[in-house]
């Protein structure tokens, strides 16, 4: 079963495209636009800065959102999934109730015939 894939947030792209198509390749903004240049990574060994506390309770708050987005996706993905079952009629329910009914009913007699003849077989052992 696949399951769906996440929209990813296009917010960003969005504005960036806008932007592209506003300024034309020969204007005078595009030449002020800096080009995109390779920069070298960071070093990882350096220390993280310290988190303040407004930082702490805004990454608390994403986490809270994050759970929140997560289980509406969830429950979208849960409402596709449903569309694409095959309901069974009401006849096909009933006929299906009926037969499981009817094997427990069977089985139930089974064990306690079963149960029956083992209890007698015991006490005339003991």
């Amino acid at each position: 079963m696949a399951r769906l894939q996440r929209k990813k947030a296009t917010s960003v792209k969005k504005k960036k495209k806008i932007e592209d198509e506003h300024v034309d390749a020969g204007s005078p903004a595009a030449a002020a636009k800096p080009a995109l240049v390779n920069m070298p990574a960071k070093d990882s060994r350096k220390k993280a800065a310290p988190v303040k506390k407004a930082e702490a309770v805004k990454a608390s708050q994403g986490k809270i959102g994050g759970a929140i987005s997560k289980s509406v996706q969830f429950l979208r993905e849960v409402r596709v999934e449903l569309k694409k079952v095959a309901w069974p009629t009401r006849k096909q329910t009933m006929g299906s109730t009926l037969v499981v009914l009817v094997l427990v009913l069977i089985i139930s007699l089974f064990l306690g015939v079963v149960d029956l003849a083992l209890q007698n077989l015991i006490r005339f052992v003991l």
